[in-house]
């Protein structure tokens, strides 16, 4: 390796030595964000930014195969509006971000900037629902909203984030649980089949459920150092918010009736996830399909006759079928290398005057440095061959890694040494007590990730009282 390349690898802190700084390292010399004046807010640089524009573009195609229409409602809430609803107030006051001046008038009321907006688009349902005929409702908008978090951490926890938020209205409470469990589906396709992240599907506990639902799912998923990560949430809200804000409809039997709601999110705290479960020693990894950039020509020797020519040609060709770069700067190959993987660019093809004259290119993987050699004129059709190689074997990579860090406990010693001393999730009984759960979270600083919907009978008594069990839980340490 080029001593300049060696330099520019050197950068990141190596995962194994300091996951946090590696995370930090990574998103700073992949140049996917920069800090901003404002404490907790994010600047997307090109790198990071088109990775959530890939994200959005596949999501929201999937979205609208399921009936959902884009719409965007205003970042201000009026207090007043905020307040009909106890339970989802009071769960955000906490992060909430307070305009109370207009100019240089102070205002009559304040004004909450968007937490998330059930509460606007409940206002928007109350006027323009009133008959069966209404219905359903399945609206949805990419966005941002404002948390005032203590600590941040780029993508994970931000004051400010994008993000998208679905907001549906039906007529009955099927149609509702039908729809909240639909949403969790499609982020569970998308998450697994395109970005390559294994998943554990199931419901939140009570505790940990979103202020105002009546029930929430939730996907999860398992960084390297083998934490969870909440990677997508749907809830069923019931009638619990049309009550709050009188939002009724005549049906078919002309009785007047409260509509029931769903609301469903995944934000870009998404791509955190993308870095931590595939990311490496030497940056990011991303899986082909939601990669900005999934081919980088590398021309070698580019200074002789007919080599950027015969580069420029094969990135015309690839490009017709795939997202495809050329590097033709003046840095040095190793330099070029280095900066391809520290981008996380899939696939690199590699052309110099020994391989034109032989007519073939080097190809080379990105999640596991493989080489093949390729005829020029196949390139077009080999190349997303390996990429779609690659993207199944990002997966079973990360399943493996997953599976060998879920482990199992029925006995409390066990099950806190397990959480204490073993990356990983646990998977252990509970009676449904609240106050096991926050006896766990004090002696672990774990929480319950979910309700798995596979379930397994590990023992008759909950891991931690030692009563009657109900349900087995997945329990982690989590971002």
């Amino acid at each position: 390796m080029a001593k300049d390349s060696k330099k520019f690898v050197e950068a990141i802190t190596s995962r194994e030595e300091d996951f946090a700084q590696w995370y930090t390292d990574v998103v700073k010399n992949a140049e996917l964000i920069d800090y901003s004046s404002v404490r907790g807010c994010m600047v997307f640089r090109p790198n990071g930014y088109a990775i959530w524009e890939n994200i959005q573009k596949n999501l929201d195609a999937r979205f609208k195969e399921t009936g959902v229409e884009n719409v965007y409602m205003p970042m201000f809430i009026p207090e007043s509006l905020l307040n009909k609803e106890k339970d989802h107030v009071e769960g955000f006051a906490p992060e909430v971000a307070w305009v109370t001046e207009g100019g240089q008038e102070k205002l009559p009321e304040r004004l909450c900037v968007r937490p998330t907006s059930e509460t606007l688009f409940c206002d928007l349902y109350s006027k323009i629902v009133h008959s069966y005929r209404d219905l359903p409702k399945v609206y949805n908008q990419w966005c941002s909203v404002v948390r005032w978090e203590k600590t941040t951490r780029p993508f994970l926890r931000n004051a400010e984030f994008l993000w998208q938020e679905g907001h549906t209205a039906h007529a009955t409470a099927e149609e509702a649980e039908e729809r909240t469990i639909q949403m969790l589906n499609v982020y569970a396709d998308f998450v697994e089949k395109d970005l390559a992240i294994p998943l554990i599907k199931g419901r939140k506990t009570d505790k940990e459920k979103f202020a105002g639902a009546k029930a929430t799912y939730t996907i999860e998923s398992m960084m390297h150092d083998g934490k969870a990560l909440q990677s997508g949430t749907s809830h069923n809200f019931g009638d619990g918010f049309a009550r709050a804000f009188g939002i009724q409809f005549s049906d078919k039997d002309n009785q007047l009736k409260y509509v029931n709601q769903t609301s469903w999110g995944l934000s870009t705290r998404i791509i955190g996830a993308i870095i931590m479960v595939h990311g490496d020693d030497s940056g990011l990894v991303l899986p082909p399909h939601i990669a900005p950039t999934q081919v980088m020509v590398i021309p070698i020797a580019q200074h002789k006759e007919g080599v950027l020519e015969k580069a420029e040609e094969v990135r015309q060709a690839l490009s017709a079928v795939l997202r495809t770069k050329i590097d033709a700067s003046d840095k040095t190959p190793g330099w070029k290398f280095s900066e391809q993987e520290m981008r996380g660019i899939p696939v690199r093809v590699e052309l110099g005057p020994k391989d034109i004259e032989a007519g073939t290119a080097v190809v080379v993987r990105r999640d596991d440095r493989s080489k093949e050699v390729v005829a020029i004129a196949d390139l077009p059709v080999r190349v997303p061959q390996i990429l779609e190689e690659m993207q199944a074997a990002m997966y079973e990579r990360a399943k493996v890694f997953r599976d060998s860090h879920l482990y199992e406990a029925t006995d409390y010693e066990t099950f806190v040494d397990t959480i204490n001393n073993k990356p990983g999730f646990v998977n252990a009984m509970w009676c449904g007590d609240a106050a096991c759960e926050a006896k766990i979270k004090e002696d672990t600083t774990a929480t319950s990730r979910c309700m798995p919907f596979e379930q397994k009978h590990l023992s008759d008594t909950c891991v931690c009282c030692g009563k009657p069990a109900k349900i087995m839980v997945t329990w982690g340490k989590a971002y």
